[in-house]
């Protein structure tokens, strides 16, 4: 099973963070954290890498549902989705796949939730 969903888009690289941003939005989904891989990368080690930004998303009524029904499923919020620069002038949007990444926590309950959170992170990465 893959554990992300993903589209390549021909949008530069601010312009697909603001893209995905607003298409998280439509569903729900606001970013609570977004890390700059590339200048962490080039403070913390002093090396070059493309632009990548790791955006913490979070549905605020599925996540405090999944809480609910698993009160250690924190340790696996926000729903990471990066946006990369590729080679090409092209970047990648992906999302993690929720279903993929919670297969080892057996609960039903967040088992729904988390089929609803990917469907929504599917409608994300297609509008794209």
């Amino acid at each position: 099973m893959k554990y992300y969903i993903n589209k390549t888009i021909t949008a530069n690289f601010e312009q697909a963070i603001e893209l995905v941003t607003e298409a998280l939005k439509t569903e729900g989904f606001g970013v609570l954290t977004e890390i700059d891989i590339q200048q962490t990368l080039k403070e913390k080690l002093n090396v070059d890498f493309r632009k990548y930004k790791i955006l913490g998303a979070c549905n605020p009524p599925k996540a405090y549902e999944a809480l609910q029904a698993e009160n250690k499923i924190g340790t696996m919020l926000p729903c990471n989705v990066i946006v990369q620069e590729l080679d090409d002038g092209k970047t990648e949007v992906a999302a993690v796949d929720p279903v993929a990444s919670m297969q080892s926590v057996d609960n039903k309950e967040l088992a729904d939730i988390t089929r609803e959170i990917k469907a929504k992170l599917q409608r994300v990465i297609a509008s794209l």
